[in-house]
């Protein structure tokens, strides 16, 4: 008589470790459509950044005309755009509008190789990546709930902004020091917290369309706390020219 309740058993049993199984799998190939996406769009970044900084005719159309007004906010603009209106577009279109995001953000960044030595920036771009992978790293394997780190650093990233705004006004040192050492921790607490959330993401389960969508909203969401983190550390030990 317990043989078919053992067989049943054994079933369910097999039957649920197939489905952790494909979840898995599905959550990996998630996250690494997420990562490629992201390093892309700062792949795509770099390069416009650096190519934009050897071209003095470039730089002269950008930075010495009002156009450097248009390149400094139009990457808020397509944030917005992704942020409010991905729901709206299909995965395709959002995806060429993060690609276009990223050319635009290498236009406005392109600056810092006119205030920063080269080698700075590479020797920051180092220590950004291993920074930030170490702790994408943490934020995906984690059991602990980041949950509560949330408010907290959603609180520090408000302060930061306006403590940036004043120091516009004000051009303390001491106060600029004090905004890129906690920048730096805010953005580097950023990324586990967003990585875990990501995951989690994907764990409310969507059709195709849906997921690609969540990817690229996951690809912005870690390629803003990369660039932020990024640029904290190259105003924290940043050689200028």
């Amino acid at each position: 008589m317990a043989i078919g309740p053992q067989r049943d058993y054994s079933a369910r049993t097999v039957q649920g470790r197939t489905q952790a199984a494909d979840l898995d799998l599905g959550l990996r190939a998630h996250m690494q459509k997420v990562f490629g996406l992201m390093g892309l769009g700062t792949a795509i970044t770099g390069l416009v950044a650096f190519f934009t900084a050897q071209s003095p005719t470039l730089l002269q159309a950008i930075y010495e005309t009002p156009l450097r007004w248009v390149v400094f906010l139009a990457p808020l603009g397509f944030v917005l755009a992704l942020s409010f209106g991905i729901q709206r577009m299909r995965a395709s279109t959002a995806q060429l509008v993060f690609w276009a995001f990223a050319g635009v953000m290498g236009l406005s960044l392109a600056s810092i190789f006119l205030v920063y030595t080269g080698q700075s920036i590479v020797t920051t771009f180092f220590v950004s990546s291993a920074t930030f992978f170490a702790m994408a790293l943490y934020g995906y394997t984690t059991k602990r709930d980041l949950t509560g780190w949330g408010s907290f650093l959603f609180m520090g990233l408000i302060g930061l902004i306006i403590a940036s705004v004043v120091n516009i006004f004000v051009g303390s040192t001491a106060l600029q020091f004090a905004i890129s050492a906690i920048g730096v921790l805010i953005f580097t607490g950023l990324t586990a917290y967003d990585t875990q959330k990501i995951k989690e993401m994907y764990y409310a389960g969507d059709d195709a369309e849906t997921g690609g969508k969540k990817a690229i909203m996951g690809a912005l969401t870690l390629y803003l706390d990369f660039i932020n983190l990024f640029l904290m550390l190259l105003r924290f030990i940043g050689d200028r020219r």
